[in-house]
């Protein structure tokens, strides 16, 4: 059963990176043209603003690596046979998480997003708890206290997929409804749910899971008592 187990676990995550490869290539091309200063036409994005323009592209190219990379650190194979590799593995990813996000909150105050004052609060929240997951994965592994290093792993990894999910989320709504209450610039019905609906409902998930999963220890502790 435990193999059947690791072999669907290792199916499944394969999948999630190649879904994820191609908006990942995407991501990465484009934050080094707006590094080079070579991305085909103006963008809103990018600005006279040196520090905005640093900020962002390196935001995207760390998120866009990472929403690769956090899934084959959860492979059981991996794990269990490289674990060497697995704890190199996940400090680089942690390094790529924090530039991430960082780079987020400093662009937010400097540029704004599109969307306005709703998505600048979202994304600055997402990132905020980006930063806070992955310290904290990091610092109880650090502490071999693996328990809680697996508790907060499982938020970051969800939180890692978040641009993903935006992408997603609007690529089926827009298949589903056209676009309804949607709007180039972001300020639909639909376009301000999604500033937080992208990644706040999966950590919500990450939560509820836990959570059973610690009752239920709990439990049997318990009744083996």
């Amino acid at each position: 059963m435990s193999l059947m187990k690791n072999v669907l676990q290792t199916c499944l995550l394969v999948l999630l990176v190649l879904l994820t490869l191609p908006f990942a290539i995407y991501a990465i091309n484009f934050a080094l043209g707006g590094l080079r200063d070579a991305l085909p036409e103006p963008h809103y994005i990018r600005s006279d603003n040196t520090i905005a323009n640093l900020s962002i592209f390196n935001h995207m190219a760390a998120g866009a690596a990472i929403t690769v990379l956090v899934p084959l650190q959860l492979i059981p194979s991996l794990r269990q046979r490289l674990p060497a590799l697995h704890r190199w593995s996940g400090r680089l990813i942690i390094l790529a998480a924090i530039v991430t996000a960082i780079g987020g909150l400093v662009y937010i105050p400097l540029r704004g997003t599109i969307g306005g004052m709703p998505m600048n609060i979202g994304f600055s929240l997402y990132g905020v708890l980006v930063l806070l997951t992955a310290v904290q994965t990091i610092r109880y592994a650090r502490a071999r206290r693996f328990a809680d290093h697996n508790a907060w792993a499982l938020r970051f990894f969800w939180l890692a997929l978040g641009s993903w999910f935006y992408r997603v989320h609007y690529g089926l709504w827009y298949v589903a409804t056209d676009g309804l209450w949607s709007n180039p610039q972001f300020t639909g019905g639909f376009d301000l749910v999604q500033s937080v609906a992208f990644f706040l409902p999966y950590l919500i998930g990450a939560e509820v899971y836990l959570r059973i999963k610690q009752n239920s220890g709990r439990h049997s502790l318990a009744t083996q008592g």
